[in-house]
């Protein structure tokens, strides 16, 4: 009898321990093998390309004309490109390039629809109707399109990163603002928002305290699409001539070298490695991106 009470209680305790949404999230994601196998091989690359000053010694800018197209050997692992510069020094750095174009894009988009979407939502009215004709204004702008013309229009001025993600972010940040107000709506209306509302609480209090940490899962969820996103359109951008500048290495910037013939069909190794970096590591996100959307879906948790 005795044992069964102690089984019992050490049973409730585990449960009540780890009862938490966030507690049940995190488990159910640590499970995930496909989810934990791309969020290792994503933080690899992060390791990688954050630390090439310290794994290669070759130059990236360095033209050698001595060296041009060389296939991969012992000196150059992944061999040179067509300007005789260092495959695998080029790839390494053009990751980190990718990466903080697509973080920086992911974070600015994240707060700028956020922010949006959270005051057209708890307001509603006016407001709501005004900030939702710019989101409707912003989502059908064509962002790809109006960095070509202003790169056209400034010729090289427009070609620093900065811009370039600054350009992205002020233009892509409609969607998140949409999901962001739909469930500010729906969670608005729940009790203990008009307890909070009627015992004084401030707008901003009310958003920051009582709303955006019950919306947080959804906003995680889409930070990690928009992440993928981000390094899409950066390589697309770069690959056209109209994103990062030349002189700087990206994984888009070394696949705009396919466009010749001759690299495509007799020099493999100057592009595939940057197109295998692209692929798996959209691949590697949009796998963290399901697990995440799966641990932090309530209907799904046992």
């Amino acid at each position: 009898m005795q044992v069964n009470t102690v089984k019992e209680t050490r049973i409730t305790t585990k449960a009540v321990k780890g009862s938490s949404p966030w507690a049940i999230a995190r488990r159910k994601f640590l499970k995930n093998k496909l989810a934990m196998t791309s969020l290792g091989f994503l933080v690899f690359v992060a390791i990688v390309s954050f630390l090439a000053p310290y794994i290669t010694t070759q130059d990236i800018a360095r033209v050698n004309i001595g060296k041009m197209s060389l296939a991969p050997s012992s000196e150059h692992w992944l061999g040179t490109d067509k300007s005789g510069r260092d495959v695998f020094t080029r790839l390494l750095y053009g990751g980190r390039i990718s990466l903080i174009v697509g973080l920086s894009c992911t974070g600015l988009v994240i707060i700028l629809g956020t922010i949006v979407g959270a005051i057209a939502g708890y307001f509603g009215g006016i407001i709501d109707s005004m900030l939702m004709r710019f989101t409707d204004f912003v989502l059908t702008f064509p962002f790809i399109v109006f960095v070509i013309v202003l790169n056209a229009i400034f010729g090289g001025q427009l070609n620093g990163l900065w811009i370039l993600i600054l350009v992205i972010s002020f233009l892509s940040w409609g969607s998140v603002a949409r999901i962001v107000r739909s469930k500010i709506l729906a969670e608005k209306e729940n009790e203990y928002i008009l307890a909070a509302i009627s015992i004084g609480g401030s707008p901003f209090k009310v958003i920051v305290k009582h709303l955006l940490p019950n919306v947080m899962s959804t906003i995680i969820v889409q930070a990690t699409i928009l992440f993928a996103t981000m390094i899409v359109v950066e390589s697309g951008l770069s690959y056209l001539g109209f994103g990062v500048p030349a002189e700087i290495p990206s994984w888009g910037n070394m696949l705009s070298s396919a466009n010749e013939p001759d690299v495509l069909q007799g020099k493999p190794w100057i592009w595939i490695p940057p197109a295998l970096a692209i692929t798996f590591t959209i691949l590697s996100i949009n796998f963290i991106g399901e697990g995440l959307k799966d641990a932090l879906n309530p209907r799904s948790r046992r």
